[in-house]
């Protein structure tokens, strides 16, 4: 998560890595100057943009086309483990109210604010390896990766309380009884993703910093299909309920990990895997300090969803206005992950023309990316408006939840478009 230089001149002067992609998370990450252990190339490396409109059309298509090969992958791998969650949501959806606003109350409540912080101290990796191979210092994505399994497996061991107690900090919050109950219940089986995630990430900024793009992708497509087969034979057939869903889930980001971590160790990295290694253990405090910073900007920008949806919770009839929120968060949340594989690219390219010392060429390619972004954005938000009186029906049967989450499709649609635009913009603290 060959890399062209985005202009014809830097060819002859620069030679920049493959393209890579991030998953799953791939995920924000700051991109920001950092040292730690990474040599730069001496300044002036690139010759700078021209400003001639003559040459513009061919510099941007240039960009446009190594931003979408880092992007597409990236993009694809995003939505695919996201759509774990999403197919989990559509398979309880059918078996009643109480079981959606459940398991929703986990997904957007409890998850959200876990993944969120996990997903950001696991996203100063993607700086940290883009940088790397930016300056050709290969040998270090190993170390980095070990050093991101280490901090991320103790923040998972710090953050499991807040599943296994999920029932009384649901009802410490005034939600519905019934709803907190089921909820708690779900969420105590789904403890082993928290620690998967842990290891899930730093798994994927390394095999984007190694190019290996369409693998990982590949992986989370194929565990996606074996998901949505596992969740009809285990949810609506056999009737395993909420229970059934969850370890469904379970086994499916096992398998995600397990198939990434397989590919990492068979000897197809020489140079950046060599085996676990002490220096791990080393430099962590710096690495600590990229993590939260991330780590803090990501939760500010997606802990406002685990509000909305305990504000929901007070009103009168929550199942019915849990239900209809949690339907539009995780359309939202899912044209998101399209966001965060364009924010995986720009994140790619940036860190790397900082790796190699092409500061003008960075900025360029964040413009390329926003712009193409926002278009998406438009297309995805005319699509809601088009489908709000549709969309519901993917996760409910009942015409009362399907009436109120249809009237929330013109917020859905402007929140949709603003998605586009910011976790584009997330992180590039350069400007």
């Amino acid at each position: 998560m060959s890399r062209d230089s985005i202009h014809q001149n830097s060819h002859n002067k620069t030679t920049t890595p493959p393209p890579q992609s991030a998953a799953a998370s791939s995920s924000p990450s700051l991109a920001v100057v950092t040292t730690m252990e990474i040599e730069h190339p001496a300044a002036g490396a690139s010759a700078p943009l021209s400003p001639n409109p003559k040459t513009m059309a061919p510099t941007w298509w240039a960009e446009s086309k190594n931003m979408w090969e880092i992007a597409a992958p990236a993009l694809i791998t995003e939505v695919s483990q996201f759509s774990i969650s999403f197919v989990t949501a559509a398979f309880v959806g059918h078996l009643g109210s109480l079981q959606l606003a459940a398991v929703s109350i986990v997904q957007n409540v409890l998850e959200t604010f876990v993944f969120g912080f996990m997903l950001g101290m696991g996203s100063a990796l993607e700086t940290l390896c883009g940088q790397a191979v930016g300056a050709g210092q290969t040998h270090m994505l190993g170390i980095y990766m070990q050093r991101s399994w280490i901090i991320c497996m103790v923040t998972a061991l710090c953050l499991a309380p807040v599943y296994i107690l999920a029932t009384p900090i649901l009802k410490l919050l005034h939600q519905d009884r019934r709803i907190s109950e089921l909820a708690g219940k779900f969420a105590i089986w789904v403890v082993p993703q928290l620690f998967l995630y842990a290891l899930n990430f730093p798994l994927q900024k390394f095999l984007q910093a190694q190019s290996k793009v369409w693998v990982l992708t590949s992986i989370s497509t194929v565990v996606l299909g074996i998901h949505g087969l596992l969740n009809w034979v285990f949810v609506a057939k056999l009737g395993y309920g909420v229970v059934g869903a969850a370890v469904v889930a379970d086994v499916s980001w096992l398998l995600v990990v397990l198939g990434q971590m397989i590919y990492v160790v068979s000897g197809y990295f020489p140079e950046a895997w060599t085996g676990f290694s002490m220096k791990a253990f080393k430099s962590l405090g710096g690495f600590v300090k990229l993590s939260l910073a991330s780590a803090i900007m990501l939760c500010l920008e997606l802990w406002y969803t685990t509000v909305v949806i305990l504000m929901v919770g007070w009103l009168k009839n929550p199942e019915i206005a849990v239900d209809a929120i949690s339907i539009c968060m995780n359309i939202q949340l899912w044209t998101l992950m399209v966001a965060l594989g364009f924010n995986a690219a720009v994140s790619v390219r940036v860190s790397n023309e900082l790796g190699a010392g092409n500061h003008k060429a960075a900025k360029f390619s964040v413009m390329v990316t926003v712009t193409t972004s926002t278009i998406l954005g438009l297309i995805f938000a005319a699509a809601v408006l088009a489908t709000k009186n549709e969309f519901p029906k993917l996760f409910t049967s009942k015409p009362e939840v399907i009436h109120e989450a249809s009237k929330l499709g013109y917020f859905l649609a402007a929140t949709i478009f603003l998605d586009s635009i910011l976790p584009v913009l997330h992180g590039n603290l350069f400007f």
